[in-house]
Formats: structure tokens, C-alpha cells, sequence
């Protein structure tokens, strides 16, 4: 049986590297080595971040509710705790979506959590 030979495997792997560092400075995008290794980190930072990005728009959304609920004069741990108590189960998306584009249910909400706050 004759050898297998690997190139046109090795040559299709070192195109998928060179695909994923396209756009890299420097030797980052064509050489090998240099690229293997910006690969790898870019796609540890890019797990990360997606992690990051999720706390700041939960912190974002947060915000937003907090501002809203200050305009109806009431403070944004009073009006999640009647939230709760009323059983209304709109999470911070939500809610923070409804404050931006809909005030006046927005403070139909707070009317309801401020009673059930009390």
C-alpha cells in the first residue's frame, strides 16, 4: 500500500487558520505560527466578551428602569419587590423595553407594583 501524503489535508487546514486571522495586523494574518496563536486568543477574547456584553446590557436595562421608575417617583428595588409580590413576571429586557417605548403602560406597571409594594 502505498504512503498516504497529508498536503492537501495540511493546506486545507492552514486556509481555515488563514481565513480566521483574514483582517489581523501585521504577520498576525500570514504566517502560520504567528497566526495560530492570534486565532486562539481572539477567539478566548470573543468567548469572553460574550459574557461581558450580557452583564453591560443587563446593567444597560437596569439603568433604563431605574431612570423611568424615578420619573413615577419610585425607587427601582421598590418597584422590582411589587413586581414580585404582584406575580407580574416581565424580566429587565422587557420591562426596560416597555419604559423607552411605551411611558404610559410603563406607569401602569408602576401603579400596580407601587400597590403591592405598600
Amino acid at each position: 500500500m502505498p504512503r498516504s501524503k497529508s498536503g492537501s489535508n495540511a493546506r486545507r487546514k492552514e486556509q481555515k487558520l488563514f481565513r480566521r486571522s483574514k483582517g489581523f495586523w501585521g504577520a498576525h494574518n500570514n504566517v502560520k505560527k504567528v497566526a495560530k496563536q492570534a486565532v486562539i486568543h481572539a477567539l478566548d477574547h470573543s468567548f469572553d466578551d460574550r459574557r461581558i456584553r450580557a452583564r453591560e446590557f443587563r446593567r444597560l436595562w437596569i439603568t433604563r428602569i431605574n431612570a423611568a421608575c424615578r420619573i413615577s417617583e419610585i425607587s427601582y428595588s421598590v418597584f422590582m419587590f411589587g413586581l414580585k409580590k404582584a406575580g407580574i413576571d416581565l424580566n429587565r429586557k422587557a420591562l426596560a423595553d416597555i419604559a423607552v417605548k411605551d411611558p404610559q403602560a410603563f406607569a401602569e406597571i408602576v401603579a400596580i407594583a407601587r400597590k403591592e409594594a405598600a
